[in-house]
């Protein structure tokens, strides 16, 4: 079974870290067979919000888009 670590601490009311709460699966004989984390894939994605588009000039379908960052406008 799948479940998240928040789900889990909001059953479990504590304030364990993710390795105590491993090892105390464990000890009570639950298997823990893997842990993953969602965002270590997602790492390298940057969230924009695009602030212009406009027409491209020699495409019929393609817009040119200014996009904010958060670190600059791209």
């Amino acid at each position: 079974m799948k479940f998240t670590l928040s789900w889990l601490k909001e059953h479990l009311e504590t304030k364990a870290t993710l390795g105590e709460l491993r090892d105390g699966l464990t000890m009570l004989g639950l298997e823990v067979e893997g842990i993953t984390n969602p965002a270590e894939t997602l790492k390298g994605f940057v969230v924009g919000y695009v602030v212009e588009a406009v027409q491209h000039p020699n495409a019929d379908r393609l817009r040119l888009c200014r996009v904010d960052t958060g670190s600059g406008l791209v």
